[in-house]
């Protein structure tokens, strides 16, 4: 399995740069140009804007703004924000405990909820239990997380005036009752979150579930007399996991990139809405960190999740 392992990370080093390439690249022709909001400003001249432009490293050909955007990021240098002047990797810091609460907690609660409800639903299938359960996975895969938030907005804080409708950036806990105030303003987007995520889990785990059931080593198990508990604990619930597990930890670095439009509609300040603010205003450094960040940790956890197949699979070897 060492070696296995060694082996990904090599193949995985030419595959990042293979795709930080294509990210650069199609951010620097793509239309736009950070230096759009100075043109309408008439007090700024011509020459301002050219010296602005070459502070910024914009007048270099693109091969070489990759170089050494590439080389200044693996030592840990994410360059400075072309609209605020912040260093990048100061701006995802301030943005990712609030992104990782909200998202973090909302994937955590979806996986809690998914899984015994989809291994239920499949276990049961075709009773009222399943058409049930059936029902509100469709419905939740099926809404768009912007249509749920704008419901519950209506009806749990224009209507019944439970909770804020808005998330309060400038919230900070120092006792009981501020801390009670940040689990208020979180329950609507990690609701609406979970509702989401749970829903298209629970469907992958059903379908798996239904497929390992009518397998022959699960009627040979019960044949042997075992208890239907372990038969469904140790035999199907197991190699149902492998799939399951893939979809989990494929998914798991989205917390990291944060819920764009769940974001936007609570005005939660995550990192999901720093990409959205980043995108709207041309500036390549911060959207070129958050996207390589996440193409890490896909590579990351792609790999996470083939060596956890050991583990759930003892006929998988490396």
């Amino acid at each position: 399995m060492l070696k296995y392992f060694f082996q990904r990370l090599l193949f995985a080093i030419p595959t990042l740069i293979a795709i930080s390439i294509i990210i650069f690249g199609i951010l620097a022709i793509a239309p736009g140009d950070p230096m759009g909001e100075f043109a309408a400003n008439p007090s700024i001249t011509e020459e301002v804007r050219e010296n602005i432009r070459r502070s910024l490293g914009l007048e270099q050909p693109i091969p070489v703004r990759y170089v050494k955007w590439f080389f200044a990021f693996i030592t840990g240098d994410m360059g400075f924000s072309f609209t605020s002047r912040s260093p990048v990797f100061d701006l995802i810091l301030q943005r990712l405990p609030t992104t990782l609460w909200i998202v973090g907690t909302a994937y955590l609660f979806g996986i809690l909820l998914a899984i015994p409800l989809g291994v239920i639903s499949a276990i049961k299938r075709y009773s009222w239990i399943d058409r049930a359960l059936t029902t509100f996975s469709l419905l939740g895969f099926s809404l768009p997380t912007f249509v749920t938030g704008l419901l519950f907005i209506i009806v749990f804080s224009v209507q019944l005036n439970w909770f804020p409708s808005f998330y309060s950036s400038t919230l900070k806990i120092t006792d009981l009752e501020t801390f009670i105030e940040q689990i208020k303003q979180s329950i609507l987007p990690v609701t609406v979150l979970t509702l989401y995520q749970s829903a298209m889990l629970m469907r992958f785990t059903r379908s798996s579930v239904s497929e390992e059931i009518h397998q022959e080593y699960v009627k040979t198990a019960r044949a042997k007399g075992l208890p239907e508990l372990k038969v469904i604990k140790n035999h199907i619930v197991r190699n149902a996991l492998i799939p399951i597990v893939t979809l989990i930890a494929l998914d798991i670095p989205s917390i990291f990139t944060g819920a764009l439009v769940t974001e936007q509609v609570f005005r939660v300040p995550g990192i999901g809405s720093l990409l959205v603010d980043s995108i709207s205003r041309s500036d390549t450094p911060v959207i070129m960190a958050i996207t390589f960040i996440y193409a890490i940790l896909i590579v990351i956890f792609n790999l996470i999740a083939d060596l956890t197949y050991g583990f759930l699979d003892p006929r998988v070897r490396y």
